[in-house]
């Protein structure tokens, strides 16, 4: 897994090409929590109870993408990704690791729906409405709502990887 050098959003832009910028700098901000790390590093837990991992966050926000961009954006009738039946309580949102998963596979799954989201925001307008949840949802609300996933998780990213060898301050 080779994290890209990740840019400072620009600090005076257009409202969609600083949304964007975010949303990447948080993406790349995920794999460089995760690199230089094996496979065993990071599916190692947290902290008891919790059994949030790196392999786990990058899963998740795999499904996330999948999600708000595919499902929810475009209007998209795609599954799940990683099987929910594996799950002892139904879908978890991809936080929970099946053995057969392995860590760069899990990134490349991933990559793929960063790279199909970019190409649906590409298409859209940031006042473009999907329906969502009784209501409609902009690109614009989906571009804030993603920085601030992203974001979360990056904070949980930075105390597992600190945990798992004392990497700090990327």
């Amino acid at each position: 897994m080779t994290a890209r050098e990740r840019t400072t959003p620009p600090m005076n832009s257009d409202e969609r090409t600083t949304l964007t910028a975010w949303l990447d700098f948080h993406r790349d901000t995920l794999l460089l929590k995760c690199a230089g790390l094996d496979d065993e590093q990071v599916r190692e837990a947290s902290v008891p109870p919790s059994a949030l991992t790196l392999q786990g966050l990058v899963q998740h926000l795999a499904e996330v993408e999948r999600n708000w961009f595919r499902r929810v954006l475009d209007r998209e009738a795609a599954p799940a990704i990683f099987d929910p039946s594996a799950h002892t309580g139904g879908h978890d949102g991809g936080f929970e690791l099946a053995d057969a998963v392995r860590f760069a596979d899990a990134v490349a799954i991933w990559q793929r729906e960063v790279d199909k989201a970019r190409a649906i925001c590409i298409r859209h307008e940031l006042d473009d409405v999907s329906p969502f949840m009784g209501t409609e949802v902009s690109l614009r609300w989906i571009y804030v709502h993603m920085v601030g996933e992203y974001a979360r998780h990056n904070g949980h990213a930075d105390l597992i990887r600190e945990r798992i060898d004392a990497a700090t301050g990327v």
